[in-house]
């Protein structure tokens, strides 16, 4: 009669293992080593006691399996180590049948809730859908936690190819929704290489959660294998960093831990020791949630500098209102001022598309990466409106002009230099009390001839320079202008840094594009791994990256990852052969260009065998036709065109 307790397990073909040799093999969840000795098969457990070396790796000399890791002997049949001792494996019974070699275990106990089960819950309660990374041998117990959450259909997990990738893909989530992403790492370098992406959400204040292995409790601090103090390591971009301890309240650290992400727009950290992760949860441990713990974020600005504000405003007569990157979720409000009282709209790099380019009032982006246009309404404004920006140098918003700023974060508010008036308040909740007040009428200026004028041109002179051509590579102008083209309106667009940058700030027309970039932090490599984050937060949405060869040189190999999760993500690859801003910046600078070449490959036979579809572009009679192919086809492509580093 058979064994109801057991199961068994086919786990080779009969002839499959030859006399005298071992090998690893999975019996359900069950890792055991096969022996063949004496004329026998058998079956042991594959971890040695002394270390949890896999004996499946070693090999059977003088008649014993010997440990790979230190020499630790086992009977091949018993498991027994020599000399009585007892450290030996547990050996399972074997049977041969019609079919193979199968081996009966003991049948496996349902699953006991973990601590890390809690934890996953919680996140899924707060809304957390992705978590980018990579699983490893320190983070185990908690991607296991995970991946029951997937299982269920509450979860997505995206492994990548470095975990750098994880964390701008997580940042590039955020900034497009507003909303926290995961990234995992391990224990170590793991971790560290999360650092980049985690900096570039903080600064752009996007919020975000990361997830790090850490070695056993039992051996941190004296140097353990890939130990790194993650609490140090991580104490300057984490707003909120905690270790989950066995004494732990699991639920309410990741309630902690989500709700300082979402309400300060912030990283927030949490490192697992590789023991707790597998703790068994307390009986009736519940899972947070954010119910009665999170407030509205419409906070209002105080009266007197909403007084202020507003008799400024009516002094005005030719205001300009500036949007950054943190007014991107109130532009409908925004818009509609503008158009009441005929206020052209800028923007900075970072908020580039908020308006579109051909809004009556829309004047495209200022600074370096900006058009003239922006340029030319600051300078002849008596008044500026700042929303959501922060008056980095990159954007130069003029100090010589009365300002109004407006931002949730008091903190941003005159943070390089003396404001008119600094308004504390959410964007939104602030337009609505500034346009109630302006009931009354506010006399300005009607600026959209202007705004036409400006345009027409800028558009001339555009068209002056796409014949441009040295014969070294197609100009920049001509794929952005290709792009204007047959972008979809609805797509999201994800920028890395260089003179491939500067040149789309400056070029591509925005319609009513998402755009996403690596703004305060500036950081080269982030614009293929953002777009991977786009793809997960908005995958009914046409996603594109453009990069130079330099910035997608960092993270190539997320093509793959692309190509595993089959994101439709047209990647437009201008590829100079070189670090094209960094030599513009030698020349002005009166250096020597030096260490800027870059040696690439075919980067489109590099897409096509990585399973990608690859198109190789030298011409600028061809942009057009590359451009509308990698928009017809349904997978990922990658458009690489040869440019010109000095026509950008």
């Amino acid at each position: 009669m058979a064994d109801k307790k057991m199961q068994w397990f086919r786990v080779l073909d009969i002839n499959e293992l030859p006399a005298g040799r071992v090998k690893t093999v999975l019996a359900g969840h069950k890792s055991l080593v096969m022996t063949h000795f004496d004329g026998k098969l058998n079956a042991l457990d594959n971890t040695c006691p002394h270390q949890g070396g896999p004996l499946g790796e070693g090999s059977i000399e003088n008649g014993w399996l010997r440990c790979p890791w230190h020499g630790w002997d086992f009977h091949p049949c018993t498991g027994n180590s020599p000399g009585g001792h007892d450290d030996g494996v547990s050996a399972h019974p074997v049977e041969i049948r019609d079919d193979g070699v199968y081996v009966g275990l003991a049948k496996e106990q349902a699953h006991i809730r973990t601590v890390t089960d809690v934890m996953a819950e919680t996140m899924v309660n707060w809304g957390i859908t992705h978590v980018f990374g990579m699983v490893g041998h320190s983070n185990l117990g908690l991607a296991d936690a995970l991946r029951r959450q997937e299982e269920q259909g509450k979860l997505t997990f995206i492994g990548v190819r470095h975990e750098g990738a994880a964390a701008f893909a997580a940042s590039g989530y955020a900034k497009l929704t507003g909303r926290p992403a995961a990234c995992l790492g391990i224990a170590g370098p793991g971790s560290t290489n999360l650092l980049t992406g985690l900096w570039d959400a903080k600064v752009d204040r996007a919020p975000i959660l990361a997830l790090c292995g850490q070695v056993d409790t039992q051996v941190l601090g004296p140097g353990a294998f890939q130990e790194v103090d993650l609490a140090s390591a991580f104490s300057a971009v984490a707003e909120f960093s905690q270790t989950v301890l066995h004494t732990s309240k699991p639920a309410e650290l990741m309630n902690l831990a989500i709700k300082n992400a979402c309400l300060k727009r912030d990283v927030a950290h949490l490192i697992f020791p590789d023991e707790v992760q597998t703790l068994p949860a307390k009986d009736g441990a519940e899972a947070g949630t954010p119910h009665g713990r999170m407030t509205s974020v419409n906070v209002n600005p105080p009266p007197e500098a909403v007084d202020s504000a507003i008799k400024l405003m009516k002094k005005s007569k030719r205001p300009v209102i500036i949007v950054g990157h943190g007014a991107r979720f109130n532009m409908p409000a925004i818009i509609n001022l503008a158009e009441r009282f005929h206020i052209p709209v800028i923007t900075t790099f970072k908020g580039k598309g908020l308006i579109p380019d051909h809004h009556p009032l829309g004047c495209g982006v200022l600074g370096r990466s900006g058009t003239p246009i922006a340029s030319w309404f600051m300078n002849e404004a008596d008044l500026l409106i700042v929303l959501g920006a922060s008056f980095s140098n990159h954007t130069g918003i003029t100090p010589k002009s009365p300002t109004i700023q407006v931002d949730f974060d008091p903190m941003a508010l005159g943070k390089f230099h003396s404001i008119t008036v600094p308004v504390w308040g959410e964007i939104g909740s602030t337009l609505e009390i500034f346009s109630s007040k302006l009931s009354s009428g506010w006399e300005t200026v009607n600026q959209i001839s202007e705004v036409a004028e400006r345009w027409q041109i800028w558009r001339r002179e555009k068209e002056g320079r796409l014949n441009d051509d040295r014969g070294k590579g197609v100009n920049s102008l001509s794929v952005f202008d290709a792009m204007n083209r047959h972008v979809p309106e609805n797509a999201v667009i994800a920028v890395d840094v260089g003179n491939n940058t500067y040149s789309f700030g400056r070029y591509f027309e925005c319609k009513a594009q998402s755009i996403l970039m690596s703004g305060y932090l500036g950081s080269i490599g982030f614009g293929y791994p953002a777009a991977m984050g786009a793809w997960a937060a908005a995958p009914k949405r046409p996603i594109f990256a453009v990069t130079g060869d330099g910035g997608f040189g960092q993270y190539a190999m997320e093509i793959t990852t692309a190509v595993k999760y089959q994101m439709p993500i047209k990647h437009i690859l201008l590829n100079n052969s070189e670090l094209g801003k960094i030599s513009k910046e030698q020349k002005a600078g009166q250096w020597d260009v030096w260490q800027t070449s870059l040696h690439n490959p075919n980067f489109a036979k590099f897409a096509e065998n990585c399973g990608a579809l690859g198109i190789r572009v030298t011409d600028r009679a061809l942009v057009d036709e590359a451009i509308e192919r990698a928009v017809a086809h349904k997978g990922p492509v990658m458009v690489e065109v040869i440019t010109d580093p000095d026509l950008i």
